[in-house]
């Protein structure tokens, strides 16, 4: 048997329990107006385009070249000597896909003697 007793339950009055309020009583914040999405133009330094063959974005989800570099890591970043790849989809408008018939395509590797041994 345990040495101490436990005080006996009571019931309180449902009257001297504080009613809730549906009210809240904290403010609901406003959201901000978005971040504009400025497109670069053609006439932007060849640094700060998507890649040399196409100047803009070419998706809803890219962030343009100027606004990717805009934050803390790439603060010392000479941005002129870093890599700048062309874009694949300016290089299939110059040479664009073409249809097979088969199941295989060939590559002759371009330019002859030059290019890659045919694939």
């Amino acid at each position: 048997m345990s040495v101490l007793k436990s005080a006996p339950l009571r019931a309180i009055p449902r009257k001297s329990i504080p009613s809730l309020s549906i009210r809240s009583y904290a403010s609901i914040p406003k959201p901000s107006d978005p971040v504009p999405s400025k497109q670069p133009s053609s006439s932007t330094t060849p640094t700060l385009q998507q890649s040399p063959n196409v100047p803009s974005t070419w998706s809803t989800g890219q962030n343009p070249k100027p606004h990717a570099y805009d934050n803390q890591r790439f603060e010392q970043t000479a941005l002129q000597f870093q890599p700048n790849p062309q874009s694949a989809m300016g290089m299939v408008n110059k040479d664009p896909v073409r249809l097979v018939n088969g199941r295989r395509a060939v590559c002759d590797g371009g330019m002859g003697a030059l290019g890659h041994p045919k694939v």
